[in-house]
């Protein structure tokens, strides 16, 4: 399963969902007609989105299942997935490409091979995106995603990214 968005809140009477979608754009959650939910990523429960509209970063999201307000709230904080077989092939002008869950839990390096930490997560701010990494010494940093500029190599294999990016920014 690919962790794909998160259910922030219910949103008027009729049992929509406030949705923050980890998509790169906002409304790519609605290209799948059903969404897997669940808190601890074990045991998922299939819902089906019928109506979505853009709110703010979000998305408002009507579900089949969940027709008040009270049913909706109890899905707030869950996790929504979609099975990784379901996924469109990744291609960038016929470079290989990945996923955002991909590069969580990679190790960071910077370029003279100094390791920073690890990626624990990823999120756009608009301007642009940024990778959340926990580093060495327990502290967090922001570091933007910025390709060619400061993330030099994406190496899923290895599962290190290095980065233009030095130990005391």
């Amino acid at each position: 399963m690919v962790i794909l968005g998160k259910i922030t809140g219910p949103h008027g009477i009729r049992g929509q969902v406030k949705v923050f979608p980890f998509t790169e754009c906002i409304n790519g959650l609605m290209q799948y007609p059903k969404w897997w939910l669940s808190h601890n990523k074990k045991d998922w429960q299939i819902v089906h989105p019928t109506a979505s509209s853009i709110h703010k970063n979000g998305l408002i999201t009507a579900l089949d299942e969940y027709q008040d307000r009270t049913a909706a709230a109890e899905l707030k904080g869950l996790l929504i997935a979609i099975p990784r077989d379901q996924l469109p092939e990744l291609s960038k002008n016929g470079e290989d490409g990945y996923y955002w869950t991909d590069l969580i839990g990679s190790n960071v390096i910077n370029m003279r091979k100094e390791p920073l930490g690890s990626v624990i997560n990823l999120f756009n701010t608009g301007a642009n995106d940024v990778m959340q990494v926990q580093l060495s010494n327990g502290k967090e940093t922001l570091i933007p995603f910025l390709e060619q500029q400061v993330i030099k190599q994406v190496d899923l294999e290895l599962r290190q990214i290095v980065v233009d990016w030095e130990l005391d920014y």
